[in-house]
């Protein structure tokens, strides 16, 4: 029978499914997934209605803001996004960098501010699309654990500093600690009173929900999802009972109290974020910090996205990643809302509650669209020292200073990238920090690749395996030099290599063949070969050779396209012992 071709419109449905995800698990929908959908959408809604008003006066926007940007992003994201259990909207992080980046355009507090926080939405949307449409989510792997790691914790510590001033009730502001400290210090004597009752309240039951009701609830005899699922209502609880407090004792008339206010009520108008012509004059000042909003962004996601995928055998695409996220971030701009990514905690009680599909995002996002229609007028008298301690519970789980100490006691390079990322971070922003700990981490790479571990090695007696001298009682013999290098070889390590054989020969005066054991390299740039010449013309006039052992196939594919080897004086050798056995079999055990 004969075989025939595949049809050429075969792999459009591949092609669809591969940017339009929705299109692989929406066709196999069933009900069992509808009811774990529609259960993790009822329990991250109750999670995420507090965290959006917080997360939106974190930013400096008017609370609906946070409202606006979990609607139409998580809509966007279950049509694109690649995990199916990723809860994308406003995040602690990325909405403190937003205040950062606005901050140096617009005032607080003026309607620029809020064009300006729009427009820095569309532009991380249109990079990340870009991104992943030129395949850049490889990009992750270049900002170290170190430095996400520091960063993120001295942003939990200048959030959760910056929230004080609403626990205190006094007006403070500033980007960094030599600026939120002093502003908190000169504020003391202002301190409100009922606000810091209401606000330490708030801080206390929320810590309290958060490790102590659960387990309380499963010893009462109620079953764990539904405990799970009140634990996690905590904020609501505290959000409702300060509010009718406020409200019964006319707390913000009589003392003073500062609450949220009118929060306007039904949906935001689909308008494009260009409403203000004077904010294109300032689109440079927001590149940057859209480029590293949406890096961090990213990286926060795709870590969260591919750590629940895991636990499921599931997969995550990181380049669909980034244009689901920058389709959610566009939305957001359209929409009234502020920049968006997949939040480590909401992701993670998606994943508990039993989310199966992004399905659950629509859920959730209709279920926030109800709560913006029909309940916002409750939330006039919510304290915004409530808000203030939701955020500060939140933000403190991120901070991980321990990490200083496991690093110190790990790697010194490593401590310092963590360190001064933190350190940079607290001190001079958001913005600085980030810059710094990956320029650092940068240099620190280059400087440990330029010197890289070569190792004099010799024969583990009655073995065929070589080792570090230093660390092994081996043989070697005079005549013969051994030197494994741990590295590849290229233009910032080449000299390091020469300097390191000249010496060696100098050392030994009995020297005739030198062997590169090049087991670890997997790459020689043109600089590195360069340098390889040189130190083989150099050897053959002080009568030696140089041989190479163990090279990797690549690496003597491209060898073999130059005249290195024509001019080699020794030979390329299949093993290091192979080479020793030839050259001096005498020195051999």
């Amino acid at each position: 029978m004969p075989l025939q071709r595949p049809h050429p419109n075969a792999a459009r449905p591949r092609r669809l499914q591969r940017w339009f995800p929705i299109l692989s698990w929406g066709r196999h929908y069933h009900r069992d997934q509808f009811t774990g959908d529609l259960l993790a959408a009822g329990i991250v809604k109750l999670m995420l209605i507090p965290q959006s008003l917080a997360y939106a006066l974190l930013a400096g926007l008017p609370p609906q803001a946070g409202l606006y940007a979990s609607m139409l992003p998580l809509l966007a994201y279950a049509v694109l996004g690649s995990s199916r259990t990723l809860a994308v909207g406003p995040a602690a992080v990325t909405s403190l960098m937003t205040a950062a980046a606005v901050g140096q355009v617009a005032a607080s507090g003026s309607v620029g501010y809020w064009d300006a926080a729009l427009l820095l939405a569309l532009l991380s949307g249109l990079m990340l699309t870009a991104m992943g449409l030129l395949r850049l989510g490889f990009i992750a792997n270049y900002l170290s654990h170190p430095v996400i790691s520091g960063f993120i914790s001295a942003s939990g510590v200048l959030i959760a500093t910056g929230q004080a001033k609403h626990l205190l009730g006094i007006p403070a502001s500033g980007d960094t600690l030599p600026e939120l400290l002093p502003a908190l210090w000169h504020g003391l004597p202002q301190t409100n009173g009922h606000a810091l009752a209401i606000g330490l309240a708030a801080l206390a039951f929320l810590w309290w929900s958060r490790r102590r009701l659960k387990p309380l609830l499963l010893h009462a005899g109620i079953g764990p999802r539904l405990a799970d699922a009140l634990a996690k209502a905590g904020p609501v609880a505290a959000i409702a009972a300060t509010t009718v407090a406020v409200w019964y004792w006319d707390l913000a008339t009589a003392h003073g109290v500062r609450v949220v206010g009118e929060v306007p009520q039904g949906l935001p108008p689909f308008t494009p974020p260009t409403g203000n012509p004077a904010l294109w004059t300032q689109l440079a000042e927001l590149v940057v910090p859209a480029l590293l909003l949406s890096v961090v962004g990213f990286v926060e996601s795709i870590s969260v996205g591919q750590t629940l995928a895991a636990k499921r055998r599931q997969r995550v695409e990181p380049d669909q990643e980034l244009v689901a996220l920058g389709a959610s971030n566009v939305a957001a701009a359209f929409n009234g809302g502020l920049p968006v990514t997949g939040g480590f905690s909401r992701s993670v009680v998606n994943f508990d509650a039993g989310a199966q599909t992004p399905a659950a995002g629509i859920y959730t996002a209709a279920g926030i669209a109800v709560a913006t229609l029909l309940f916002t007028p409750l939330l006039h008298h919510l304290p915004q020292a409530t808000l203030a301690a939701t955020i500060i519970v939140a933000v403190l789980s991120l901070v991980d200073l321990d990490m200083l100490r496991r690093t110190w006691r790990y790697s010194r390079f490593d401590f310092t990238v963590v360190a001064a990322t933190l350190a940079t971070t607290l001190l001079a922003g958001v913005e600085m920090g980030l810059v710094a700990g990956v320029g650092l981490a940068l240099v620190l790479h280059l400087y440990r690749s330029s010197r890289p571990h070569i190792a004099v090695v010799g024969q583990v007696p009655g073995t065929e395996h070589f080792r570090n001298v230093l660390r092994h009682p081996v043989r070697t013999g005079p005549r013969v030099l051994g030197l494994r290098i741990d590295e590849s070889l290229y233009f910032a390590n080449a000299r390091y290599l020469e300097d390191r054989i000249n010496d060696a020969v100098a050392a030994q005066g009995e020297l005739r063949h030198v062997v590169l054991q090049c087991s670890a390299i997997n790459d020689i740039d043109a600089s590195a070969l360069e340098s390889l010449e040189a130190i083989e013309a150099r050897l053959r006039e002080a009568d030696i050779q140089l041989h190479l052992s163990e090279v990797k196939g690549p690496v003597m594919d491209r060898l073999s396209r130059t005249p290195f080897l024509a001019h080699l004086g020794g030979r390329i050798h299949l093993s290091h012992y192979q080479a020793i056995a030839e050259l001096a079999p005498d020195s051999l055990a």
